[in-house]
């Protein structure tokens, strides 16, 4: 299963994501929330933003997969949630408002690319 990859790569972003967060909360000494610190605001931003749209997007990848969409198709949509994800999170992380904006864009286009893959898919001649 394609889709497998994806989950297993994009499960590493977000432990990346949540060291972030945690190296945040060491440094600045804050157990609960953000405690009003800016770095850890963002950080939790970051992981925030990832934990939003991950779930989702593996959903609609595993589906179209089961529904027979070409593998690489699959593989292309992946590979570019991935890079969009990535994008995003180090433009939060570094303040780098471009790579937020370029990292939405790639996210939003994969997301899009499965919806109309799945509804391109969809068997309709088993659900009605």
């Amino acid at each position: 299963m394609i889709t497998a990859l994806y989950a297993s790569l994009l499960a590493v972003l977000m432990i990346w994501l949540s060291f972030q967060v945690i190296k945040q909360r060491r440094s600045n000494q804050v157990a609960y929330a953000d405690g009003g610190v800016e770095a850890l605001q963002i950080a939790r931003s970051a992981q925030g933003n990832a934990v939003d749209y991950i779930p989702i997007t593996l959903i609609l990848m595993a589906l179209v997969e089961y529904n027979g969409a070409p593998s690489i198709w699959i593989h292309v949509m992946g590979v570019s949630f991935l890079v969009g994800r990535w994008l995003h999170a180090h433009g939060i992380l570094n303040k780098r408002f471009k790579g937020r904006v370029r990292g939405m864009q790639i996210t939003i286009f994969a997301m899009a690319g499965l919806i109309i893959s799945n509804l391109f898919y969809l068997p309709f001649d088993r659900i009605l």
